[in-house]
């Protein structure tokens, strides 16, 4: 059985196009057979575009991105905001490509397995982790996360408190010695690290 975290899916490919209210904008993009959530924004993702912090001009990482309606979102909300796209899936990316398209919009398409393709560094890194793909696979994103963030970037991940998030919080913690939620809906929470330079100006800061 084929799972959203396929590298070459082999099913056949459906394209159907979807509308949602996203940052209290109506927005239509594309969604594919092989990828995650295709007949609705999942609840998670809905909640990390929504109330995910994020500043003009910063460098975004969709890590995982899927058919890309995180990071669609913000940038078609904020054209100041440079964003990359990455997803291990090749439907992933050609579908995100697709509604970058349709949105006469420009960002960075990445086809990596985590991080293996990415040599940049965020001021964030947004994630809805895939959780179906076993723990250990998203513990070792939070773990090399820490390589790719700016100074005082922000890891921003998305996920059911009692369904595994709790975990990736103390995970968080572990990898950043700090951890926060900033906003919760549905049994979801957005989880969020700092990348501490300066650790005494950290609680005044954040």
């Amino acid at each position: 059985m084929e799972h959203y975290f396929t590298k070459s899916p082999k099913s056949e490919l459906k394209i159907k196009k979807l509308k949602a209210i996203l940052r209290k904008k109506e927005i239509e993009f594309y969604t594919a057979s092989g990828l995650f959530s295709i007949n609705q924004v999942d609840k998670g993702s809905e909640l990390l575009i929504n109330k995910c912090l994020i500043e003009n001009n910063w460098k975004i990482l969709d890590l995982g991105c899927g058919y890309g309606i995180i990071g669609l979102s913000l940038l078609k909300f904020n054209i100041t905001l440079k964003l990359t796209f990455s997803d291990i899936n090749e439907r992933a990316i050609q579908i995100t490509k697709k509604n970058l398209e349709f949105h006469k919009l420009k960002a960075e398409l990445i086809q990596s397995d985590g991080f293996e393709s990415i040599k940049e560094k965020f001021n964030t890194i947004l994630l809805n982790p895939p959780q179906t793909a076993g723990k250990k696979l998203c513990f070792k994103l939070i773990e090399d996360s820490k390589q790719h963030l700016e100074k005082e970037g922000y890891l921003q991940i998305v996920a059911r408190h009692n369904k595994g998030g709790k975990e990736l919080s103390k995970k968080m913690f572990e990898v950043f010695n700090n951890v926060k939620e900033i906003s919760k809906s549905a049994g979801y929470r957005i989880y969020i690290s700092k990348l501490i330079i300066n650790p005494d100006n950290f609680i005044k800061r954040i």
